[in-house]
């Protein structure tokens, strides 16, 4: 039994085949925008010593 591939998942396979330069451009975006540094103890503390803490009821206006 064959599983359902869209059209799309097999552009996107003929591509990276074809054009294997663009897994480096893959793994900088990725790099870019999700993979974040871990996080020290002590930045850790300043954030939450920084946070602001919420009013009990967000639509009371006193």
């Amino acid at each position: 039994m064959a599983l359902y591939e869209s059209e799309h998942t097999q552009f996107m396979r003929e591509w990276m085949k074809n054009h294997p330069e663009e897994l480096l451009e893959q793994q900088k975006g990725r790099a870019l925008w999700w993979d974040k540094p871990p996080q020290t103890p002590e930045a850790m503390k300043d954030h939450a010593a920084a946070k602001v803490p919420n009013k009990p009821d967000g639509f009371d206006a006193n």
